[in-house]
C-alpha cells in the first residue's frame, strides 16, 4: 500500500471502496498515476468529466472568471449565471432555473417545487412523490427516501415521509398509485444509471407524461446522469417527444465542477418566492463559467457523434464472447457480463481501462468527446477481458 493510500484510509472517513489506482495527472480520456502508467477513463468521474481532463476551452473560461470573482453571494447578480439559466431554458422550453451543487440538491429542490404546487393547489394532503423500484435519486435523506432501493433505506431510518414507488413500465399500477395517494408529483430516471443502465419503455414514459397532464401532477425528469449531451440527446426525455414539468440536472453539466440545476417549467415557474429556498454555493460564478463552455458545444452536429459513439460500442459488443446483452442510450452503456461485473471491472482496471459497475452490469461513461482512436482501444481491451476463459 502506497503512502498516499495510507494517509487517505487514515483521514478520510471510510465511505468509498477505492480501487488501487492513484490518479496523479491526465489530458483528455487518458489519465496517469504518479509513476506514469497510462490509463484509459471509460467512466469520466461517474460521468462528470464530459469534455475530459483538462479541456482547454473548458480551462480558458474558469480561469477568466477566477480572474474576475470567484464567489458573490446569492443576493446580488452576477453574469455566468444568469447567462447559464438563459441558455438551459432556451435549449429546452423551461422557463426557470434553481442552481445547486449536486445531484441529490437539484432533486430536493425538483421535490419541494412539486409538493409546494400541488398543496397551494389541490392542498396538503397532495405531498406523496412517486417514484419509481429500482431508481437512485441522491444520498440526502430526502432523496434516499426518493430512491426505490431498499438496500439504500436500511441504515438511515426513519427517511423522509411521503414517498412511494411504482413498478416501472407498469402504466396501469403506476396510475392507480398516483390516484391513490394523492400524488404532488411523478419522478422517474428515462434510464435507471445506478439501477442497472436500465431504460424505461418509451411507451411508459409517454404514458406517465399523459397521465401527470390528466391529474395535474407534476413530472420530474431526473437527469442528473442521463442530462448534458450523455444519450445523444441534449437530454434524455428528448429521445421521447415530451416535455417534463420539471427537470434536474448536474455531473456533466459543471464539466468537473460542482453544479446542480433544477429547471422548472411553465406549470410550477413560478412557485419560489424570495426566502422559499436557497443554496450558498449555488449559481457559482466559476462553475457557471464552465458549464457555459460545455453547453454551448452540445450542438445537433457532436450530439450525433455522441450517438455515433455508442452506436460503435454496441456494434463490437453485442454477441462478443462473454457478453449477455447491451443497454443504454448514447455514451450510456450498460454491459451484462457472463461473469461478475466487479471481477471484469478489476481485470480492466489492471490493464489500463478504468470502467464502472452498476448492479450487475459494467457500466461505461466516457467522455463524450473520448477520440475514436482511444475508444476503439479501450473497447478491446474490454472486449478481451470480458471473452477471457
Amino acid at each position: 500500500m502506497s503512502e498516499l493510500q495510507i494517509i487517505d484510509q487514515t483521514y478520510i472517513a471510510n465511505t468509498y471502496a477505492r480501487f488501487p489506482v492513484e490518479i496523479a495527472s491526465g489530458k483528455g480520456s487518458v489519465l496517469y498515476s504518479p509513476e506514469g502508467k497510462r490509463y484509459i477513463d471509460m467512466g469520466s468521474g461517474i460521468g462528470v468529466t464530459a469534455f475530459g481532463n483538462g479541456d482547454e476551452e473548458w480551462k480558458e473560461a474558469v480561469i477568466a472568471q477566477l480572474g474576475k470573482v470567484q464567489h458573490t453571494s446569492n443576493l446580488y447578480y452576477t453574469e455566468p449565471c444568469a447567462l447559464l439559466a438563459k441558455e438551459l431554458c432556451r435549449r429546452t422550453g423551461m422557463k426557470k432555473v434553481f442552481f445547486g451543487n449536486s445531484g441529490a440538491e437539484a432533486n430536493e429542490c425538483a421535490i419541494k417545487a412539486a409538493r409546494k404546487y400541488s398543496a397551494e393547489k389541490k392542498g396538503p394532503e397532495h405531498f406523496t412523490v412517486v417514484t419509481m423500484s429500482g431508481s437512485f435519486h441522491g444520498r440526502t435523506l430526502t432523496t434516499l427516501a426518493a430512491t426505490g432501493q431498499e438496500h439504500y433505506h436500511e441504515l438511515f431510518r426513519p427517511l423522509t415521509p411521503g414517498f412511494a414507488y411504482a413498478e416501472p413500465d407498469d402504466l396501469a399500477g403506476l396510475e392507480k398509485l398516483v390516484k391513490d395517494c394523492k400524488a404532488a408529483a411523478v419522478m422517474l430516471e428515462c434510464i435507471q444509471g445506478e439501477g442497472g443502465v436500465r431504460p424505461l419503455s418509451p411507451d411508459f414514459i409517454r404514458g406517465a407524461r399523459a397521465l401527470c397532464q390528466a391529474e395535474d401532477v407534476p413530472l420530474i425528469i431526473d437527469e442528473v446522469q442521463t442530462g448534458n449531451g450523455r444519450t445523444g440527446k441534449l437530454y434524455s426525455y428528448m429521445h421521447f417527444g415530451i416535455r417534463p414539468d420539471i427537470v434536474s440536472t448536474a455531473k456533466g453539466l459543471g464539466g468537473g465542477l460542482p453544479l446542480g440545476a433544477c429547471l422548472l417549467g411553465e406549470k410550477v415557474q413560478d412557485v419560489f418566492h424570495p426566502g422559499d429556498h436557497g443554496s450558498t454555493f449555488g449559481g457559482n460564478p466559476v462553475c457557471c463559467a464552465g458549464a457555459l463552455s460545455v453547453l454551448k458545444r452540445l450542438d445537433d452536429s457532436f450530439l450525433a457523434e455522441v450517438a455515433a459513439k455508442g452506436d460503435y460500442i454496441r456494434a463490437e459488443l453485442t454477441g462478443a464472447p462473454g457478453v449477455k446483452a447491451i443497454t443504454g442510450l448514447g455514451l450510456m452503456v450498460g454491459i451484462l457480463p457472463e461473469k461478475p461485473a466487479a471481477e471484469i471491472v478489476k481485470k480492466c482496471n489492471e490493464k489500463g481501462v478504468l470502467c464502472l459497475t452498476a448492479k450487475d452490469r459494467v457500466r461505461l461513461l466516457p467522455a463524450l468527446n473520448i477520440p475514436m482512436d482511444v475508444l476503439a482501444e479501450a473497447v478491446g481491451t474490454l472486449k478481451e477481458t470480458l471473452g477471457e476463459k
